[in-house]
């Protein structure tokens, strides 16, 4: 297999932009899956933390350590001054490292899943990048200006590597699309309906046709209650209390359901014992509807997918207060169900953890842990069965989990954060 870009992935500076590729009569016939082969994974580098203490960089050069002796890494930086400063700490921490190439492209946030680039397959024999529109997952407008800032990331990386770009107004984010690579499109309702208001389920997937290549499109219901938007309003925890969501997207389909082959799906399941907890509970009637749906479904040649079943930790807490990344943003919206955000007060915020966003690589995986020393032995539990699972999916794979928090306090986990490049035969 030989990449069209790896000529590109060795450069170390951000030269100066060209335009893209005319699209006339390109076709998108694929959009490879993640567990197949890859030339790159790309990350941004954090400029800030969501709650203070909780280190967005230390994340990341966790998984930087992770892969670097196995796969090249392209880490993007919003300014020059911060790609000076993720340099230099890269450097400090292992040393001069060619694998790694260091972009300046503007960012506000580091979900590159969601905005970055979607290398796609065509009928030209070529990559391009596929660019469907963005609304900061449902708390913006597409005209606000570091939204489209953050719109614009994929397009930019399109025009430093030359690639065309094929280009949609409906609003789709990568963490809510999961593929097998063979044209089988995973995704939620909440998010795409909730995102594309104005536009009907065949509307969109034409859309997913043009700029995915995608023949069928599997349509779930909800994701987790961890990831409702924020503005719905706080959630009721077991003991009582009320929980603020951590400006989450609403339900993408990466913290519940993911292809780990193209005819094997990995879904999420909640343990019956844990059905006092009303979050727990909720999660659960979601997730089995979600379960019947995947059941009745078929691959690209019509025959049914292998379902094995992920479990969940239970609601991981937090707290947050005024300086806080999140809490300063939280504070600003309208809650839609009535209730008034008790600024300056602590209040309890709600991790976006599972043990289905994860990241695949050729030769390794990355899951996220949730035990920290002083919590219920029974989550450290969890944690080791959650990897011995990912280790029978993914046999051939190295499996490194990560304590995560640290970005799971943003709204997203380490798949958010990071967009597998694939290797591309341009033979």
């Amino acid at each position: 297999m030989k990449s069209i870009l790896t000529s590109f992935i060795i450069a170390l500076s951000f030269i100066s932009c060209s335009s893209p590729k005319t699209t006339d009569n390109l076709i998108v016939v694929n959009q490879p899956a993640e567990f197949e082969a890859q030339e790159a994974i790309w990350l941004i580098w954090p400029s800030t933390n969501h709650k203070e203490g909780e280190s967005v960089e230390k994340v990341t050069l966790s998984i930087i350590e992770a892969l670097i002796d196995d796969i090249s890494i392209v880490v993007t930086c919003k300014d020059k001054e911060l790609l000076k400063q993720a340099k230099q700490t890269v450097e400090n921490h292992f040393g001069n490292q060619p694998r790694i190439t260091f972009l300046e492209i503007p960012s506000l946030e580091i979900w590159t899943r969601d905005m970055g680039p979607t290398f796609v397959e065509t009928n030209k024999n070529t990559l391009a990048v596929a660019d469907f529109n963005f609304n900061s997952w449902g708390y913006s407008d597409t005209l606000d200006i570091g939204t489209k800032t953050e719109e614009m990331y994929d397009v930019r990386v399109a025009e430093h590597y030359n690639l065309p770009v094929i280009s949609s107004s409906m609003i789709s984010e990568g963490g809510n699309r999961e593929v097998n690579g063979k044209g089988i499109l995973m995704t939620t309702e909440s998010v795409e309906m909730g995102r594309n208001p104005t536009m009907t389920k065949k509307e969109m997937e034409a859309e997913y046709k043009r700029l995915l290549g995608i023949k069928k499109t599997i349509w779930l219901k909800q994701g987790l209650v961890e990831d409702d938007h924020t503005f719905l309003g706080p959630v009721e925890t077991l003991d009582g209390t009320k929980a603020y969501t951590v400006v989450t997207t609403n339900g993408h389909i990466d913290e519940f359901a993911r292809f780990v082959n193209e005819s094997t799906i990995l879904l999420a399941q909640i343990d019956s014992t844990e059905f006092n907890d009303p979050i727990a509970f909720e999660n659960h009637k979601r997730i089995e509807e979600n379960y019947q749906l995947l059941s009745a479904a078929t691959d690209q040649d019509n025959n049914p997918f292998t379902i094995i079943r992920m479990p969940l930790p239970g609601p991981i807490f937090s707290t947050m207060k005024p300086g806080d990344y999140v809490y300063d943003y939280i504070k600003t919206l309208d809650y839609k169900e009535g209730s008034t955000f008790p600024n300056g007060d602590t209040v309890k915020v709600m991790a976006a953890f599972s043990y289905l966003n994860f990241i695949i690589t050729d030769k390794v995986v990355i899951g996220q842990t949730c035990w920290r020393e002083g919590m219920p032995n029974e989550l450290k539990v969890k944690d080791e069965k959650a990897a011995q699972l990912l280790q029978s999916v993914f046999p051939n794979r190295k499996i490194v989990m990560i304590d995560a928090l640290a970005v799971n306090l943003g709204g997203g986990g380490i798949h958010c954060i990071s967009m597998n490049q694939p290797t591309f035969s341009n033979n």
